[in-house]
């Protein structure tokens, strides 16, 4: 009986997650690892991963020397990815939404396995924080380009994107 509830509450909470983020789909390895190359990542960057699932981006991030943050919103994969990430002390995975985080003060690059519907608000979001840290911050997207803003760069299935602040008057 206590199996029911236990497969009924991973259901519940991933069909939550499929309603307020994205679903779960792990990134390559291989091609996380490619594109860190590519891109030089190493000890100065503080790369955010946003809806970390099992934290592959992050541990190859701090393979490479850099500060990784997840956020997450799956409990189960929260608690999955904390410990796959034990021998990792530049990891950190937080239960939290992204929308509703301020990215770390110290971010030079925020990793998103981007997802159509939510284009839009990514591009807002990553506006915003420019603004908010007074300073330029890099998008890196898999899978889904952003159609609203070019690009800097493209790497394979990448998209690399900067946001600069803008000016108030």
């Amino acid at each position: 009986m206590i199996w029911i509830y236990i497969v009924g509450s991973i259901v519940v909470f991933f069909t939550f997650v499929v309603f307020f983020g994205a679903p779960y789909v792990p990134s390559h390895r291989r091609d996380i690892r490619r594109v860190f190359e590519h891109l030089k990542i190493g000890p100065k960057d503080l790369i955010v991963d946003v809806g970390s699932g099992d934290g592959i981006v992050l541990r190859i991030a701090a393979e490479r020397g850099a500060t990784a943050v997840g956020y997450e919103l799956q409990p189960v994969l929260v608690w999955i990815s904390r410990l796959a990430s034990l021998r990792f002390p530049k990891v950190s995975i937080v239960l939290a939404n992204f929308w509703r985080i301020e990215l770390p003060p110290k971010t030079t690059l925020v990793y998103a396995f981007s997802v159509s519907r939510d284009q839009k608000k990514l591009a807002k979001k990553m506006q915003t924080e420019a603004n908010r840290l007074n300073r330029s911050v890099k998008l890196l997207c898999y899978g889904s380009p952003l159609k609203e803003v070019t690009p800097d760069s493209t790497f394979e299935a990448y998209a690399l994107y900067s946001f600069h602040p803008l000016l108030s008057s």
